[in-house]
């Protein structure tokens, strides 16, 4: 059973992989740029590896469902419908990579002026805490999760500078002290 779910969420990752690479090639060709290139290949990395370790660990120890996978599963179910919420509300500038269209203006939704960087925060992290715990795979949480936890902070690092010097200028003044007050410019009001 385990085993199963593991394959529907992996085909669902596939299938947002698919429209963040159609985006990519839109962005880059309508002017966009990729930053952070080296972190995302180390998150890409992780983030395959966590998924093999997890699957590893499944195999190796005869994993069943139990009340921990199921509180795994609800994660997972989280981190896939706050996945798909992202996305929608990125209307098709959402990409796995760091990437930043031609003019882009900070989007002012409750969703990201609540939760910094929602993504990372109510996707990435439910979903590996969520599989680690549907495959009580705790080796891989233990060993892998630092370091995702590592390259995911110089991510978000790199989010708050292109937030500060690129996104937050080309918006309009008023947005400007907005977004101030939540904690995204470095600038003074």
């Amino acid at each position: 059973m385990i085993g199963i779910i593991v394959a529907v969420i992996f085909i669902i990752r596939l299938y947002f992989l698919r429209i963040s690479r159609a985006n990519e090639k839109r962005i880059l060709q309508e002017g966009g740029k990729e930053f952070g290139v080296r972190n995302t290949k180390y998150i890409t990395i992780l983030h395959i590896l966590f998924y093999a370790s997890c699957v590893a660990e499944y195999l190796i120890n005869g994993t069943k469902l139990d009340t921990i996978g199921i509180a795994g599963l609800v994660l997972l179910g989280f981190s896939i419908f706050m996945l798909n919420t992202v996305v929608q509300l990125l209307e098709g500038i959402w990409t796995v990579k760091l990437m930043l269209v031609k003019n882009h203006r900070f989007n002012n939704h409750w969703l990201f002026r609540t939760v910094k960087h929602p993504n990372y925060f109510l996707n990435i992290i439910p979903e590996l805490v969520g599989l680690a715990l549907l495959c009580h795979a705790r080796y891989t949480a233990i060993v892998i999760l630092p370091l995702y936890a590592i390259v995911l902070y110089r991510r978000i690092k790199e989010e708050e500078k292109i937030l500060a010097e690129i996104i937050i200028p080309n918006n309009n003044p008023k947005w400007n002290i907005l977004v101030y007050y939540q904690g995204y410019s470095s600038d003074k009001p």
